[in-house]
C-alpha cells in the first residue's frame, strides 16, 4: 500500500466534528445565555441596577453564595476523604458505598429536599438531637448548607477518584523510605497531584449549589432576608410574570458562577505549571 494512503478516522474529520461541536454548543448553551443577557439589557441599566441591588435580592445573594461556599468547602474535604477510602482500601460493601455516592445524581432534588427536611426538622431524628443543644438545623442557613452538601458531594468524589487511581504508590513509598511522615507525604506528594482535580470538584459543587432549587426550597423555610435563596426569588418573580426581574437576578448569578469558574481554572493552571516546573 502506498504510504500516502489517507488515514481513516472512526469519527468525522476535524472540520466536520468542530462544526457539529460549535452548532451543538450554540444551540444548547450560547443561544439561551445570549437571550438571557438580551432580555436583561432590554429593561434598561437603571431598572436593572435597582432590581439586582434591592435589599431582599442582595440578602438572597448572600444566603446562596455563603451556603454554597460553605457546602463546597466541606465537600472538598470529605469528598477527598471518601475518594481516598474508595480507591485505597478494600472492605465488604465497597461497591454499595461507591454506588451510593451517585445517589444525589439519580434522586429527584425535590425528593431529597423532603427527606432532608423530615430528618433535620425539630421533630426529626437528627433535628431533635441538634435542638437539644440549641441548634436549629432545618429552616435555617445550616439546613440549606446540609442540602447543598448532599447534592454536591458526588462532584468532588467523581473528580478526584480517577486521579487517585492513577497516582503511583511507589512515590509515596519512596517518600516514606526517605523519612517523610504521613502528613508531610500527603501535603508534599499527594496533595499537589490531586489539587487541580480537587479544585475542579469544588468549582462544580459550588456552581451547582448557587443554582440549586429543588432540594433547598423545603428545608430552607423561605423566610425573606433570612433563608430565602436567589433561585426561589427567581421562581417567585416568574410566577408574578416579572420576567425581566427574574432574568436580571439570573444574570448576576450566572456572572458570579462564571467568574468563580475562571478563578478556579486559573488556579488549576498555576498548580499544573508549578508542578511541571518542579518536575523539570
Amino acid at each position: 500500500m502506498s504510504c500516502l494512503t489517507k488515514r481513516r478516522h472512526l469519527l468525522p474529520g476535524f472540520g466536520l466534528s468542530m462544526g457539529y461541536t460549535i452548532f451543538y454548543l450554540s444551540v444548547i448553551v450560547l443561544f439561551p445565555l445570549s437571550a438571557l443577557f438580551l432580555k436583561s439589557v432590554s429593561m434598561g441599566l437603571g431598572k436593572f441596577w435597582d432590581t439586582v441591588t434591592d435589599d431582599r435580592v442582595l440578602a438572597s445573594y448572600r444566603i446562596s453564595i455563603t451556603t454554597s461556599l460553605s457546602a463546597a468547602l466541606i465537600n472538598a474535604f470529605f469528598g477527598l476523604l471518601v475518594a481516598w477510602v474508595l480507591v485505597r482500601y478494600k472492605f465488604p460493601g465497597k461497591k454499595i458505598i461507591d454506588a451510593m455516592v451517585d445517589l444525589p445524581f439519580a434522586l429527584p432534588t425535590a425528593v431529597a429536599g423532603i427527606a432532608l427536611t423530615s430528618i433535620y426538622s425539630e421533630n426529626g431524628w437528627m433535628g431533635s438531637l441538634f435542638a437539644k443543644i440549641g441548634i436549629k438545623s432545618a429552616y435555617s442557613p445550616m439546613g440549606i448548607t446540609i442540602a447543598l452538601i448532599f447534592i454536591g458531594l458526588p462532584f468532588v468524589v467523581r473528580t478526584v477518584q480517577p486521579v487517585l487511581e492513577e497516582l503511583d504508590k511507589e512515590i509515596e513509598e519512596a517518600a516514606a523510605s526517605l523519612g517523610a511522615y504521613r502528613l508531610k507525604t500527603f501535603f508534599r506528594v499527594i496533595l499537589p497531584e490531586v489539587l487541580p482535580a480537587l479544585l475542579t470538584g469544588f468549582a462544580l459543587a459550588f456552581s451547582r449549589g448557587i443554582g440549586e432549587y429543588g432540594s433547598v426550597v423545603f428545608i430552607s423555610g423561605n423566610m425573606p432576608m433570612k433563608t430565602e435563596i436567589a433561585p426561589l426569588l427567581i421562581m417567585m418573580k416568574l410566577e408574578q410574570f416579572d420576567y425581566t426581574g427574574a432574568t436580571a437576578i439570573a444574570v448576576v448569578l450566572l456572572l458570579f458562577s462564571f467568574l468563580m469558574i475562571l478563578i478556579i481554572n486559573y488556579l488549576q493552571w498555576r498548580a499544573r505549571r508549578r508542578m511541571s516546573v518542579h518536575d523539570a
